[in-house]
């Protein structure tokens, strides 16, 4: 009776977010009665007239020498760096067969592209004298390199195949405690009442019981006999394994002395493989503890470094942020590189990532041995204070030596708001916070000697079920006031007031549409270990992505560039809204990617 009442609030909810995130897209447009060239009533003044040609610096954007080799140049960069390496990344993660070639298609392409990037330079004059780009770009390819070496030696030396096999181990051993011929015994004499599936110690329960939503699927409704005397659990992973393996006989593990297969780069063996596999017994085991460390360190790592060397390829494009403009410029694109990962990472939490820690609006499985994590709103505050503790001092840095004027003031009050924000919403997190806090219920029985009713008294002293999920609102409050407050901020331009004002709203949509995930999961928590989807969170990843992406491109410079190229602020936006969009579906296809991986692998592992 309950999920019938709470599913047209639910669709209702749903609904207001939608309008919630379409209202600011209405408002960034701006109306078009009673205003001045349709821009909601904004006037323009002499900033937003182009400045003389001569007086504009020329850039490698205007350059008309050799653009067919900058063309090139950023083709290849982009199908390497936004296509090929996000795969390489998720098949590495997933330990797949074909993570070396995924990362030596990549870094095939991002040779080319460096030499056709060289090529133009030597043809054409330096407008950017000592751009960070370039160095950059050398940088993070160099950290490419040295992982694909270090990946390379470590299949020919078996690490990664040794790592899964005590994985797996452990993985058995805190999943199946007991073997299933001594719990089918035990069934056997107990002969329990009921007929539900049995569950280990370490097993909640949640989400596995036969009328669990999560269970009902067609891959689980006809079992055959032998599986379905198994738990519940483990016909789960049998089935996935019996769907995704392939049956490739083509490479015996057994047979090769713990070394993985390389695919098409090397053979199975010959003497480029022994002599790769003699440098790797040269290392010791200690050693590769800190080459495997650091190469999952550039696994997380290297795609927002690729994001950074693309930034820096558009500055040094467009000729940004020379001179002072630099500190408009690191404070714009680092604040919206920001927002942009932060709406990454909600659109990964949506399609299920850190669902192991309970970050994917899930239920935490239990595990044997499992150890505190925080919750991913703890990490929110946690990103939102550190931010403020050390920003409070940069925001005077544009003027330096100079006095304080009223936009500083406002931009170190922001600073504040994070600091505090950020410190709220840790206190919030902290469960000896909570406890303390119901100090005034949970001591009160202690000092009365008359008991109630011990069945009563165990129901209303049980903890409410949103206690086990958490719900925080304070980072979303804190995104909420920073777009209210940055759309009504006052620019020396009618563009960039408009510029501002987008990305504003868009952040404020953002925080609605957060708002309203929380208001879902306060009416129904979620219950199973599968990721539940709030539909709101593909708002909240969307208005965060297009919103941090807007506001990078409000900085000073590059809001003289759209003066400058005649380029209208509307241009700008609906060129974001249609590239957010395809950029979500390709993280949705990448981490889908690595799930398939992760399937694959553990099938070929089990046989």
């Amino acid at each position: 009776m309950k999920s019938v009442t709470t599913r047209p609030l639910l669709a209702a909810l749903t609904g207001a977010a939608v309008l919630g995130l379409l209202v600011p897209t209405v408002l960034a447009h701006g109306g078009d009665e009673g205003g001045h060239g349709g821009h909601g009533g904004m006037q323009m003044t002499d900033a937003d007239k182009p400045r003389p040609e001569e007086e504009y610096p020329l850039t490698y954007f205007a350059h008309p020498d050799h653009k067919t080799a900058i063309y090139a140049h950023i083709a290849l960069m982009v199908l390497a760096w936004v296509f090929m390496l996000p795969v390489g990344v998720m098949l590495s993660i997933a330990r797949s067969r074909y993570r070396l070639l995924a990362q030596f298609a990549f870094l095939i392409t991002n040779t080319g592209g460096m030499l056709v990037g060289v090529v133009y330079n030597a043809s054409t004059p330096d407008l950017y004298p000592n751009n960070a780009h370039h160095k950059l770009g050398w940088v993070v390819t160099w950290l490419v390199g040295a992982q694909f070496v270090i990946g390379l030696l470590a299949s020919v030396a078996g690490i990664f195949k040794k790592q899964q096999s005590d994985d797996n181990s452990r993985e058995r051993q805190g999943f199946m405690p007991v073997s299933t011929q001594a719990m089918e015994e035990h069934n056997i004499h107990t002969k329990p009442a009921n007929n539900d599936a049995y569950r280990f110690s370490n097993d909640s329960g949640q989400g596995t019981e036969l009328s669990s939503d999560a269970l009902r699927s067609p891959s689980l409704s006809s079992s055959p006999g032998d599986v379905s005397r198994q738990p519940l659990a483990l016909q789960h992973v049998d089935l996935h394994t019996k769907e995704y393996d392939d049956g490739d006989d083509s490479y015996d593990v057994s047979s090769h002395s713990g070394s993985e297969p390389l695919g098409p780069i090397l053979p199975a063996s010959g003497k480029a493989v022994s002599a790769i596999k003699k440098i790797a017994d040269k290392i010791s085991e200690k050693f590769w503890k800190v080459l495997i460390l650091a190469y999952n360190v550039v696994d997380r790592a290297i795609l927002p470094l690729g994001f950074v060397a693309l930034c820096t390829g558009i500055v040094t494009y467009g000729r940004f942020f020379e001179g002072s403009g630099i500190f408009s410029g690191l404070a714009h694109w680092i604040k919206g590189g920001i927002f942009f990962w932060l709406g990454i990472f909600t659109l990964g939490r949506w399609a299920g990532c850190f669902g192991e820690v309970g970050w994917a609006w899930n239920v935490r499985p239990k595990q044997a041995g499992q150890k505190w994590r925080p919750s991913a709103e703890f990490v929110e505050s946690a990103l939102i204070f550190t931010y403020g503790a050390t920003n409070v001092f940069l925001e005077h840095l544009g003027n330096w030596g100079g006095a304080w004027s009223a936009q500083d003031l406002e931009h170190f009050s922001i600073t504040i708001l994070f600091i505090g924000g950020g410190l709220c919403g840790m206190l919030i997190e902290s469960v000896r916070i909570r406890d303390l806090l119901n100090t005034t219920v949970t001591e009160e029985p202690r000092q009365q000697h008359h008991f109630h009713d011990v069945e009563v008294e165990d129901s209303e002293r049980r903890e409410p079920e949103t206690y086990s999920f958490s719900m925080n609102p304070i980072p979303a409050l804190v995104i909420l006031l920073l777009g209210i407050m940055m759309s009504s901020h006052t620019q020396d331009s009618m563009i960039s007031s408009m510029v501002h004002k987008q990305w504003g709203n868009l952040l404020t949509g953002a925080s609605f549409a957060r708002g309203f995930t929380y208001v879902i999961t306060y009416l129904k928590p979620p219950r199973s270990v599968y990721p539940s989807r709030p539909p709101t969170e593909l708002l909240t990843a969307f208005g965060l992505i297009s919103g941090g992406i807007i506001f990078m491109a409000s900085a000073g410079d590059t809001v003289s560039g759209m003066i400058h190229y005649q380029l209208d602020a509307m241009f700008t936006y609906t060129v974001t809204m249609g590239l957010v969009g395809l950029l979500m579906v390709w993280v949705i296809l990448c981490i889908a990617l690595k799930g398939w991986a992760v399937r694959k692998e553990t099938g070929r592992c089990r046989n």
